[in-house]
């Protein structure tokens, strides 16, 4: 038997705001985390501006100084994130869930970026023998679940996933998939990433897909006919999924009912979309239908809206095939207008933005859309946030290799 999966849980370091309330905050009123780089030098590169993580400090989430001397930022984001979504949650290891059925699926595009450049260049340097005996075990992109498995003390399945920028909405999907038949009693879910370093900048810069706009407040402008290319941003997202009559056992408040899960692969290019959305559109309904989704339901969409010019427009294709015409009557946004585009955490970060929504009943505005692109003619929440009965929620996202994602939410009873 199937079983029901509610989120019970998050937590968030954004661009935006180191906790949910902030972050929520900052997206309703559309405030923009996008600002200019100053603390590196990228000599002759076009690329200007970033969305970095603000104030951030381990210590605020109780993690401890000598942990966080020997890790890399990814990890410590995902941990401070993890801490605040499973405090919301109120699951203790060993005393209201069994260890060996408490999980971590939470992965990274990139893993501990800073790291590899750091012992790379002592290498290079100094010779092999400087290199830290714990360069192995701080850069790779699961030590970050490993970490929050140790802090939690969650046994049960653990899976950090890497599918570029589709990876923590597969985390979420694949968490949602164990719990709902049965491995687990609850997940502990999300992404993380820390690629704002000028190596991670340089890279995607040469590739063409950065914006190259000098101005912060209007750099990531998805959807808009004006727009260049996407902003790298940072951070990490936590959802703690817990199976639905477990979570009512204990009394927990449940925040939103996590219940459909889409996963394809476009097979066309390693780093385009496919031009057509079709294969994109396909895990959009898979999400959809395993959802029960009805022209009756209020439905918003925060989408991947990375703000390149061929992402939009297949993503605005994907959600006509996938929606036919019940995608004009739906809800759009992207938040990574504000908050950029954090790689591998960029579907975590979405899939607490869609919570809220549904909770809260607001949709969030895609910021800058003054100049909407004709071919991209849905109604994507310009300028201002806006007030609507939202039953469900879905947030997909594409990442390179052709990972196409997508999950589905729906308001709490």
């Amino acid at each position: 038997m199937e079983k029901r999966v509610a989120v019970c849980g998050m937590g968030v370091i954004s661009p935006v705001g180191n906790t949910v309330p902030e972050f929520w905050d900052s997206l309703v009123n559309g405030r923009n985390g996008i600002s200019l780089i100053k603390d590196m030098d990228l000599q002759d590169l076009p690329v200007k501006v970033s969305a970095d993580v603000k104030g951030f400090s381990p210590a605020d989430y109780g993690i401890e100084a000598p942990l966080a001397r020997k890790q890399d930022l990814f990890t410590l984001y995902a941990l401070a994130a993890s801490i605040q979504a499973v405090s919301q949650s109120g699951l203790k290891s060993g005393e209201n869930i069994d260890a060996s059925r408490f999980g971590v699926y939470v992965g990274s595009g990139i893993g501990g970026f800073t790291t590899i450049y750091r012992e790379i260049e002592k290498m290079v340097k100094d010779g092999p023998k400087w290199v830290a005996p714990t360069f192995v075990p701080t850069m790779i992109p699961n030590m970050a679940a490993g970490h929050i498995a140790i802090r939690h003390g969650a046994c049960g399945p653990c899976l950090p996933i890497t599918t570029a920028c589709a990876t923590s909405t597969n985390t979420i999907g694949e968490a949602y998939r164990a719990i709902r038949h049965g491995y687990a009693d609850a997940i502990i879910a999300g992404g993380t990433e820390a690629a704002r370093i000028p190596i991670g900048i340089a890279g995607f810069c040469n590739a063409r897909t950065l914006s190259r706009s000098a101005d912060p407040d209007y750099a990531s402008i998805p959807f808009n006919s004006r727009r260049d290319g996407f902003v790298l941003g940072e951070g990490a997202a936590v959802l703690v999924l817990e199976e639905y009559e477990h979570a009512k056992a204990r009394g927990a408040h449940i925040l939103a009912e996590i219940c459909g899960y889409g996963n394809s692969c476009d097979a066309y290019n390693a780093t385009a979309p496919r031009p057509d959305g079709s294969t994109q559109a396909a895990a959009i309904r898979m999400a959809l239908d395993q959802a029960g989704y009805s022209p009756d339901d209020c439905l918003y969409i925060n989408a991947h809206g990375t703000s390149t010019p061929l992402n939009d427009v297949a993503e605005t294709k994907a959600f006509k095939l996938a929606l036919g015409d019940d995608a004009y009557r739906a809800h759009i946004s992207s938040t990574k207008s504000m908050t950029g585009h954090a790689l591998g955490a960029a579907g975590a970060i979405e899939a607490v933005a869609s919570v809220m929504a549904l909770m809260e009943g607001i949709v969030p505005p895609t910021i800058n859309l003054d100049s909407p692109d004709p071919e991209c003619d849905l109604d994507y929440t310009p300028c201002k946030a806006v007030r609507a009965d939202l039953s469900i929620a879905i947030s997909d996202s594409l990442g390179f290799g052709g990972h196409n994602a997508c999950i589905a939410f729906r308001k709490a009873e």
